[in-house]
């Protein structure tokens, strides 16, 4: 149907966009097709009428503003603002996807033990429940054009800030005695932060005002678990107004 103004050059970049885009077209296009025309590829048309039908990222228009959702780890939705064509600000909220971090989670409990216990005491851990798992995450980012690889893309690279708030419920046995045991829970609250190193790729050569975006992040522990580090990313889309 038309849908890209050029079809990207990588087979990644391709098959998420034609997935997304698939989704919001009805919604977000600037430009609707007549009944006569429905079956016709799109048109070719000089530069300066497809500005009017797609106007992201024209350099004399910044600054720029987009809003949309990301999926993966964390699931979020996004806000972005770009001030100039080089420079970007970004803040993320959402929650994280638990999941991925059950064998820490696991392996924390050790971290949350009474140090009362009598000689002949022991606790197990038996299972977790994650509660909730909420971040909020800022970032400043500096693009650059790639279009030697494909028109509209752009990399990216930067630094940020995350908090993150996990509500935890640990179930245990207490060996009480040789003899005796007992069933045990506990609710564990864990609020940390740290710094993220960020590196993307945006893609924006649509008929429809979105960027598509894909991004990996380095997580640096700074509070509870100073040193621990975790890779994070997702793919999403971004409104762009």
């Amino acid at each position: 149907m038309g849908i890209f103004a050029s079809m990207p050059q990588t087979k990644t970049v391709g098959l998420f966009i034609c997935l997304l885009i698939s989704i919001t077209s009805s919604t977000f296009c600037q430009v609707r097709k007549s009944v006569r025309s429905a079956g016709y590829g799109m048109p070719k048309v000089s530069r300066s009428k497809a500005i009017i039908m797609c106007p992201i990222f024209e350099e004399s228009r910044y600054p720029y503003q987009g809003v949309g959702v990301k999926v993966g780890d964390p699931f979020a939705l996004t806000y972005k603002f770009y001030p100039s064509k080089h420079w970007a600000f970004a803040a993320d909220a959402g929650k994280a996807s638990s999941g991925l971090y059950s064998s820490y989670y696991k392996n924390s409990f050790a971290a949350y033990l009474p140090d009362t216990l009598g000689k002949d005491q022991n606790i197990k851990y038996l299972t977790h429940l994650v509660n909730s798992d909420w971040f909020l995450e800022a970032k400043f980012l500096y693009q650059w054009d790639a279009e030697k690889i494909s028109k509209g893309l752009q990399l990216y690279a930067g630094l940020g800030w995350q908090w993150r708030n996990s509500n935890i419920q640990y179930d245990y046995i207490r060996e009480v005695s040789r003899t005796e045991s007992n069933f045990g829970r506990f609710t564990q609250n864990r609020f940390t932060y740290g710094p993220v190193a960020i590196v993307g790729f945006e893609y924006s050569y649509f008929t429809l005002p979105i960027s598509a975006f894909i991004e990996v992040e380095l997580f640096t522990d700074a509070f509870v678990d100073p040193g621990y580090q975790r890779f994070q990313g997702g793919v999403g889309l971004r409104y762009i107004f």
